[in-house]
């Protein structure tokens, strides 16, 4: 995030491919101007980094990481392992199973390695970054009032065009 604050979520992947998907949560925490850092953090090629970065985040400031990955999609199971901090996982689309692995490896994490796991790809993303708003707004109430208003946004959206056609004129 291009302000000063220091990132209270932490956006992370398993590869630069996942950068497609993982970019909507980031752009969900820039309209609702939660701080944030991004990298690529891969489970298996990198596994001493994502130790690392798990271990250190809640004493850097992190309220919240969300992890995206595809295939095996080891990365937020193995985060939460790591650290005390919600971990959201958002399952990136796979050419081999559309997702679906990567959605099962996030979702069948064993008792007590608890990952909140969301859609696949791009509606995941994009909610991963609402969901770790709402978490950092529990404490926030600047973030907390701009999810209120993103929301009363999208209500006010679906008020203002209750006609489904592409070509029907707003009431």
């Amino acid at each position: 995030m291009s302000s000063n604050s220091a990132p209270k979520v932490g956006v992370i992947m398993g590869s630069k491919s996942d950068w497609p998907v993982m970019e909507h949560a980031v752009a969900m925490l820039e309209r609702l101007g939660v701080a944030y850092e991004t990298r690529v953090v891969s489970a298996h090629r990198t596994p001493d980094l994502l130790f690392d970065y798990a271990k250190t985040a809640a004493e850097r400031g992190l309220q919240v990481i969300v992890a995206g990955a595809g295939g095996a999609a080891h990365l937020p199971g193995m985060v939460a392992s790591q650290t005390p901090l919600p971990v959201l996982g958002v399952p990136v689309e796979s050419k081999a199973l559309k997702g679906l692995d990567s959605l099962l490896s996030i979702a069948q994490m064993p008792g007590g390695i608890a990952v909140g796991t969301l859609a696949i790809g791009k509606a995941g993303a994009t909610n991963a970054g609402l969901l770790a708003a709402q978490i950092v707004g529990l404490h926030d109430a600047a973030v907390r009032d701009a999810v209120e208003a993103f929301r009363a946004e999208q209500t006010q959206a679906v008020l203002d065009n209750p006609d489904p056609r592409p070509d029907a004129q707003a009431t």
